[in-house]
């Protein structure tokens, strides 16, 4: 591993070396780690926008694999082009105790034409059909005896949801199917209110940070308030839950500090909320 990805690992609970191998999954290079003979079900990840570099992310993955029931696919949905992690230690530092709020502003003032570089590079349009193609192409491979949930970490929290909607399922064998089964998301990013939830169709758990200066908790309650008022509308909503964590600085889920028991906390029990999900609905 590059030395200069050791301290990416520190901020995760799930210390060490990736066990996975990456191949080319349904048109995309993806990183794999589970039961390939007989596993329960099929998880996708699609990770914060740091991608496979990311060892949080692939060790994220090895952990929901560890119970040996599941095959876990965390395919390179940016193709080529997360977000750099020298970009990943400036916005979302493992101890945001060493970092002042002089280098935080005057780094990511530095940091910001490439980062809206980035930006125009993954418009919502494309990004969208390439989560969705891979899932279709999943799906329609997938045995209808095998169920198949998503997790969905910040930037990824909103396709995981996505996958769940009404307007993305498709037609298998004169059958309209959802992508999905189930959906996890935590501290999902850049939602588009009511689109993006309203319509759902699988179950969903989401995860919420008190302290989220990305991803305000002010946005929890306007989920419940959407799916209030489409039940009154005569919709049938799936099981819907919410969990809130505190502190829950951005990233918790992926780069919380394992050395702050509050921060470990986060870490372990967002990391149970899904897989607890998965194993309800799978």
């Amino acid at each position: 591993m590059d030395p200069s990805c050791e301290e990416c690992i520190k901020g995760t609970i799930h210390r060490g070396q990736p066990l996975g191998k990456e191949e080319m999954v349904h048109g995309l290079n993806t990183y794999v780690i589970g039961n390939r003979t007989n596993p329960r079900g099929i998880v996708v990840i699609y990770s914060d926008i740091f991608g496979l570099p990311l060892p949080n992310n692939k060790l994220i993955a090895d952990a929901y694999a560890k119970s040996g029931e599941w095959l876990v696919y965390l395919p390179d949905f940016f193709k080529g082009d997360p977000v750099p992690l020298k970009i990943a230690d400036l916005l979302i530092p493992t101890d945001a105790t060493k970092q002042s709020a002089l280098a935080k502003y005057t780094g990511m003032l530095a940091k910001a034409p490439s980062f809206i570089m980035w930006m125009t590079r993954h418009k919502e349009a494309p990004t969208n059909k390439i989560c969705m193609d891979f899932l279709q192409a999943l799906r329609r491979a997938t045995p209808r005896s095998q169920k198949i949930g998503m997790v969905g970490f910040c930037w990824g929290g909103k396709y995981a949801i996505r996958a769940g909607l009404e307007n993305n399922m498709i037609e298998i064998d004169g059958k309209k199917m959802p992508l999905v089964d189930a959906a996890v998301a935590l501290h999902p990013s850049n939602l588009c209110f009511p689109d993006d939830v309203e319509a759902l169709v699988v179950p969903v758990t989401f995860g919420w940070g008190l302290e989220d200066t990305g991803v305000k908790i002010e946005q929890k309650g306007k989920v419940e308030e959407i799916h209030s008022k489409a039940k009154k509308n005569g919709r049938k909503l799936p099981e819907i839950e919410h969990k809130v964590y505190k502190p829950g600085r951005h990233g918790f889920a992926v780069r919380g500090n394992p050395d702050d028991p509050l921060e470990r906390a986060c870490l372990e029990d967002s990391m149970t909320q899904g897989l607890d999900w998965l194993a309800k609905w799978l």
